[in-house]
């Protein structure tokens, strides 16, 4: 009987955190689907070097750096491509 409780539980948690992914899924959607989101993703892509190599010769701080903010930009894509 205690399984049981514990199995609904966590089976609760789970639908509860799905439920909130879904709505920041939806929350990005409505942001950066807009036509201001757009632009703004847009500049991102390009100031976040998207498209670009990010590997500094000679410095891999700056590397490192460069490429925390490519993958910022690839989270909010994942996100807007994800299904809900």
């Amino acid at each position: 009987m205690a399984d049981e409780q514990q199995n609904q539980n966590q089976e609760d948690q789970a639908k509860e955190q799905q439920e909130k992914l879904n709505d920041l899924i939806k929350t990005y959607k409505l942001t950066f689907e807009s036509e201001h989101g757009a632009t703004v993703l847009e500049d991102l892509q390009r100031r976040c070097h998207l498209f670009s190599t990010t590997n500094v010769k000679g410095d891999s701080h700056e590397s490192a750096f460069m490429e925390g903010q490519r993958a910022a930009v690839l989270f909010i894509i994942q996100m807007l491509n994800r299904k809900i």
